[in-house]
């Protein structure tokens, strides 16, 4: 979490926009899931704030639920370690339950699984840069935030269900995703993640785009400024939603190209310009967003200095092969090998490289990403080479959910995005 300030007035989306977007939202694959989205549909009927006020107070038109510390402990059994579903420096988030159709917390196992982020007021860091990291300098800040985020919904954002502020406790209550990281996915090995397909990483590179760009959107015009992997979530059905929005940012108005802030993203995924003068726009997500679009294509860190000198760097190590097919195949993730079309990776290999434009202007918008990778999803067919067929390809992720078996005629890639489309 963190900066999410603002006084002036934000214009709320309309009931058409709204349930346009919300055709992006594959069907679930259970009741409970389905159950909790309707519930949640019904407690926000907005998707941006109307008015963010100042003053320390939840608003009364707030879409969110208020629990209690007793109700939260209950909840993750009491915060025990074994509800740990990730940490960082400033707390960790727990697996929790609520009733899926009141959003009251309940006993373990019974409802729906939600994430509780709470703040660990032993951490290093402390309160004060749990506020600072907020850009807050009072108590009041986060509560601000809080009524912000609770009205941002959309079908590839991460939606904040409720918090709880009690005495120095702080935490906040989101839906859970149940696959992790796109970062664990990509990189971590092991029997339960699975390489992920071309096909899926297509379309969770869509779906990461389209939150983007309705971040970007004239409605809500805001700049998400800490763009990685580890903060594209995927549900049951592989549909990417972006998390930890607390970095958003009020877009520059019209009078002027950026805004300054204090640095605040991650090495290896910053715009140079924001490295550079703390200059943030837009187009900073976009470039983000490039180094995403090229770990997709690798298999490979953004930074890795475990890998051989002058490869520590992906996009810089990256790039002098990206323009050309045959060398294209060096930077290519080898687990993908048989799942793709060139041409089709040349095209992604080229996007990605306009989003990596050292000069902002040259960057695509992020509508303009979304295009692009949309006229990447039609379903086709195509030849695996025959090299390649003569063996079987490891399955990926989405091979076992549906339990397919791939011939020899038809591209993995037909297979994919049919069953999985955004």
């Amino acid at each position: 979490m963190g900066v999410c300030l603002s006084t002036k007035p934000k214009t709320g989306l309309n009931s058409k926009h709204v349930s346009a977007e919300a055709k992006d939202l594959s069907s679930p694959s259970s009741k409970i899931t389905k159950d909790l989205s309707s519930t949640i549909s019904k407690v926000s009927e907005v998707s941006v704030p109307h008015t963010l006020q100042s003053g320390g107070e939840i608003l009364y038109s707030s879409n969110l639920k208020s629990f209690s510390l007793t109700e939260l402990t209950a909840a993750t059994r009491n915060f025990r370690k074994d509800s740990v579903l990730g940490e960082n420096g400033f707390g960790s988030v727990f697996k929790g339950w609520i009733d899926d159709h009141s959003l009251s917390a309940t006993k373990p196992g019974t409802g729906v699984v939600v994430a509780v982020k709470r703040l660990s007021q032993d951490s290093f860091q402390g309160h004060g840069e749990w506020l600072a990291r907020h850009g807050m300098t009072h108590e009041a800040g986060l509560e601000d935030e809080v009524n912000y985020l609770g009205q941002l919904s959309h079908p590839h954002l991460v939606k904040l269900i409720g918090y709880c502020f009690e005495d120095r406790d702080r935490l906040l209550v989101y839906e859970f995703m149940p696959r992790g990281s796109l970062e664990n996915h990509l990189f971590m090995r092991g029997s339960y993640f699975q390489p992920l397909s071309w096909g899926l990483r297509l379309k969770v590179a869509l779906g990461a785009a389209k939150g983007l760009a309705f971040l970007h959107s004239a409605e809500t015009k805001v700049i998400y400024r800490d763009f990685k992997t580890s903060n594209v979530l995927l549900d049951s059905n592989y549909n990417a939603k972006l998390a930890d929005l607390g970095l958003l940012k009020d877009a520059p108005t019209r009078d002027k190209s950026h805004v300054s802030t204090r640095v605040m993203g991650t090495y290896g995924y910053a715009a140079p310009e924001y490295l550079a003068t703390g200059h943030v726009s837009g187009k900073s997500d976009v470039f983000s967003f490039g180094v995403v679009l090229l770990e997709l294509l690798s298999g490979r860190r953004a930074v890795d200095k475990n890998r051989p000198s002058g490869q520590h760097n992906l996009v810089e190590w990256a790039k002098p092969y990206m323009a050309n097919k045959r060398k294209l195949l060096s930077v290519l993730d080898n687990r993908l090998e048989g799942q793709y079309d060139i041409d089709e990776a040349f095209k992604v290999a080229t996007l990605s490289m306009r989003c990596l434009a050292t000069e902002s202007k040259l960057r695509p918008n992020m509508q303009e990403v979304v295009t692009d990778l949309e006229q990447l999803q039609v379903p086709h067919v195509h030849h695996i080479r025959s090299v390649n067929t003569s063996r079987s390809r490891r399955k990926s992720a989405d091979d076992l959910i549906h339990g397919r078996s791939v011939t020899t005629s038809v591209s993995p890639l037909s297979h994919d995005i049919a069953n999985t489309r955004p």
